[in-house]
């Protein structure tokens, strides 16, 4: 029931806050927002932050049909298609770029937000949509994890999709910069060329790191209930 609760709540938690950051955040006059990136797609769509609170609405709308044309079985005779999906978005994405989008951000806040989020954002951007977007979102897919249990695919396929993710939005902000001559962080600005492809691959890294923490987390939540499971139904 708490489930089902959790899986209606999410999807419209995330709706919400989309919907609230595009029709009452305007960056428009924002002096370190260039207008040429403001034009494009509003300015929302180069922060990596955005293309995780899309992908966490969709995966967690997935959640929700699941639980009503799909199953929560943990050993269901036969796996229906959104139920594949949507462990395998966990998996290989919603899990590791959530914690990614936190972790990172909070990272370079506590060090210098103005590498991240200058204060100069405080009147446009209010502190509860901060939070939304950097800090709920890790608790949210925490309690996703540990409310259901998620078939993981093979570790090769699961790295190979998170990193095809991470390696097209660093492309696309590399295009960005050659659009505007402006970097979407900061904190780019302040990283020569060997410095920036240095960051570039801890950056993977630790994407990839994170994506094994989720498989280990989901393995050490769940690994003794599916077994007494598959027992179950063997006797």
């Amino acid at each position: 029931m708490l489930t089902k609760v959790f899986s209606t709540v999410a999807p419209l938690y995330y709706i919400f806050v989309l919907w609230w950051d595009y029709t009452y955040v305007d960056l428009s006059s924002f002096m370190v927002i260039k207008a040429k990136q403001d034009e494009f797609f509003k300015g929302r769509l180069k922060f990596l932050t955005m293309w995780n609170m899309f992908l966490q609405a969709t995966f967690f709308t997935i959640c929700l049909l699941n639980n009503y044309v799909g199953t929560d079985e943990i050993n269901p005779k036969t796996k229906p298609l959104i139920r594949k999906i949507r462990d395998l978005i966990l998996a290989a994405l919603a899990f590791p770029l959530s914690l990614y989008v936190g972790v990172t951000f909070w990272s370079i806040y506590a060090v210098d937000r103005e590498l991240i989020f200058p204060k100069a954002l405080d009147p446009f951007f209010p502190s509860w949509l901060n939070h939304a977007m950097h800090t709920n979102i890790m608790f949210f897919i925490f309690i996703q994890v540990c409310s259901s249990y998620h078939e993981y695919p093979s570790r090769k396929a699961g790295i190979a999709i998170l990193s095809a993710f991470m390696f097209t939005y660093l492309v696309w902000i590399n295009i960005l910069h050659a659009y505007t001559g402006v970097w979407v962080y900061p904190v780019l600005e302040v990283l020569n060329f060997p410095v920036r492809l240095v960051f570039f691959a801890i950056s993977l890294g630790i994407g990839i790191l994170l994506y094994i923490i989720g498989e280990k987390l989901n393995s050490f939540l769940w690994s003794s209930t599916v077994e007494k499971d598959k027992r179950k139904k063997h006797n």
